[in-house]
């Protein structure tokens, strides 16, 4: 990468110490073209890196353009990055609201700081939308799960949703069936592509949907499993309002199966864009 290129590395949505999802931020990559992002990213290997490539206000807040580059292309929208990016701005800058342009849309983010200098970031969604999965890709999905259509759980079907990336949102009923499956990375990774799921496949479950359990699988950016999927946690609290559910927040757990435990706190409006908030921790 070129050597005057500062790359930040953050850990987003942690659970833990060790927790979280690492991801990479340029805060200056106006002068950078689309191989040398290319690059980068697949030089830093985490699931996303975010670049700043241009800014501007809005309404008095700042606005700045983000783009998102996993290692293998391009993607609309990340949501750990995302966060990540906003807390290294609110480290630089002070706390307040930013606006980001990204290819999926706008969407805007407010960061606070605590007294021991903790930054917590919020971010609203793009406008979700949630669809009907036609029963043949679903089962052709669930075959490369391992799984069965009587393995989910009958309260949530399989719809897609979107939030800034179009996810897939797989039920199952079964806590230990969740924990154990398995999967052929490159064959879920053909299917995504064939379907333009740039995002995770996002399987969950959940007892109590106010408490989910969540594996985002994500072969498809050289990443078998994501620890933390901002886009997949504001999806699936769209697909849970679609759906009718009557919760205004919503607990998602990740990573435990990557060893990255990490936490997303959903907030889900009456309508508009989905809330998702976290914080980030500096990798040195």
């Amino acid at each position: 990468m070129p050597d005057h290129t500062q790359v930040l590395r953050y850990s987003a949505f942690a659970a833990t110490p060790g927790g979280g999802n690492p991801a990479g931020v340029v805060l200056d990559a106006s002068a950078l073209d689309d191989d040398t992002m290319q690059r980068i990213a697949a030089d830093v290997g985490f699931s996303e890196t975010a670049f700043l490539v241009g800014t501007d206000s809005h309404d008095g807040a700042p606005r700045v353009r983000v783009r998102y580059w996993s290692p293998a292309a391009e993607v609309p929208f990340c949501g750990h990055a995302t966060v990540a990016t906003a807390v290294a701005l609110a480290e630089r800058d002070g706390p307040g609201t930013v606006v980001f342009d990204t290819a999926a849309g706008r969407v805007t983010l407010q960061s606070e700081t605590d007294a021991n200098g903790t930054v917590t970031v919020s971010f609203t969604s793009v406008e979700p939308e949630v669809r009907d999965l036609e029963v043949g890709v679903r089962d052709r999905l669930l075959a490369l799960l391992g799984l069965l259509p009587s393995d989910l759980d009958p309260r949530f079907p399989v719809q897609e949703a979107f939030a800034g990336n179009w996810h897939p949102i797989v039920f199952l009923a079964d806590r230990e069936l969740f924990h154990q499956f398995r999967f052929a990375p490159a064959d879920v990774a053909a299917l995504m592509r064939d379907q333009g799921w740039l995002g995770t496949v996002t399987v969950l479950h959940a007892d109590d949907p106010a408490e989910i359990e969540a594996r985002n699988l994500f072969p498809v950016g050289r990443i078998t499993e994501d620890p933390a999927t901002g886009s997949a946690a504001a999806a699936t609290g769209a697909y849970l309002r679609h759906r009718g559910v009557p919760l205004s927040t919503t607990r998602i757990r990740q990573g435990a199966h990557v060893g990255r435990p990490s936490e997303l706190l959903v907030t889900i409006p009456e309508r508009g864009g989905i809330v998702v908030s976290g914080g980030a921790t500096r990798i040195e």
